[in-house]
């Protein structure tokens, strides 16, 4: 039961630490018991997968192919795997497979899985024409969406649709995104979409016409004031998510809070938070992580796209450049998303 068995594929990988990305042709690796090959119609270049090519740390040797934001077809199906077909429109994301047996597993929350798998890491990823994974990692993709649209789901939106959707800020609750970047740009339309009053937090004023593209209600220029304050003088935000990589301008958001409001952060550096924790026991306040989701997850927020209009924004780049769109998101000059297309 399979297509495209005879293809020769590609992998965009990296040979050992230091190493350029290159790209190079494949074998496709047959499906085993519960697993499913997937042909890879694009994929998307995540923050992580910056890391994991700079310091590549992989459980499996060397090549490393780095990639957990893909959308493809089925291709073949292995032993017992129920209630899939080849041909079907699929995503694969960050949870990459889990145990089955640990509490968080049987409780349902199975991407705190510890020996939760991450494609790219765990076993090749998503950079390359082909991919097999674990039949419970796959997320089917609604009509509507496009196979570059649709990669980025599985790491960058349903992370922050998840941490919009259980934040427990109702509609018309003042909602604040820090950050207008890959994820970003993603949580402004999220949450003007879930109906929260929306305040993008962004560096410089000619970011104000994209947070109003993108469904913001108001702006806040970090160069121009204080979010933290600016917030407050709106009557301060039931959420904040930040999605921006600096821990930096954290404390003084928190200032921004309503009371019982939460600082919940899906982008960071390495950098400590410095916290007086005065500011969140006067005011009930917490801070929060939030990490991806589970593939059920990532389709509701495909469904939820679907049905409200929001889109990533995608830059798309043939597998073969998968070096220089590393380098151009590097540099910060991607706008947004960059999805590497196989088949380009």
């Amino acid at each position: 039961m399979s297509h495209n068995v005879n293809h020769v594929h590609r992998a965009a990988q990296v040979a050992g630490p230091g190493a350029a990305v290159q790209v190079v042709p494949v074998e496709a690796r047959p499906p085993g018991v519960g697993e499913v090959r997937v042909d890879v119609e694009a994929t998307g270049i995540c923050g992580a997968d910056i890391g994991t090519v700079r310091n590549p740390a992989p459980a499996t040797g060397f090549p490393v192919t780095p990639g957990h934001e893909v959308a493809g077809v089925i291709a073949e199906l292995g032993p017992q795997v129920e209630g899939w077909q080849v041909g079907e429109r699929v995503a694969v994301g960050w949870f990459g497979g889990s145990c089955g047996h640990c509490t968080a597993c049987r409780t349902g929350d199975v991407v705190h899985c510890p020996e939760r798998k991450v494609p790219g890491m765990a076993y090749p990823g998503g950079w390359a024409s082909t991919i097999t994974v674990p039949a419970t990692t796959l997320a089917r993709i609604p009509e509507g969406l496009s196979p570059e649209e649709a990669a980025p789901f599985g790491c960058a939106a349903v992370t922050v649709f998840n941490a919009l959707r259980h934040s427990g800020a109702g509609p018309g609750d003042l909602v604040a995104v820090l950050g207008i970047g890959g994820l970003g740009h993603l949580a402004v339309q999220f949450a003007a979409a879930m109906g929260f009053e929306t305040v993008a937090i962004g560096r410089g004023a000619e970011k104000q016409k994209l947070a109003e593209e993108l469904g913001a209600r108001h702006y806040i220029d970090t160069q121009r004031q204080e979010p933290g304050a600016a917030l407050a003088k709106l009557g301060g935000a039931r959420l904040i998510l930040s999605t921006a990589s600096s821990s930096k301008p954290l404390a003084d958001l928190v200032d921004g809070l309503a009371p019982h409001g939460k600082l919940t952060v899906v982008g960071f550096d390495g950098s400590p938070l410095q916290l007086p924790l005065a500011k969140l026991v006067m005011g009930a306040r917490s801070v929060t992580g939030h990490l991806t989701g589970s593939p059920a997850d990532t389709e509701q927020a495909m469904r939820f796209a679907v049905a409200t209009g929001v889109r990533p924004r995608v830059q798309t780049v043939p597998l073969e450049e998968a070096q220089q769109a590393l380098d151009i998101q590097q540099e910060g000059k991607a706008r947004f998303r960059m999805v590497l297309i196989p088949g380009a």
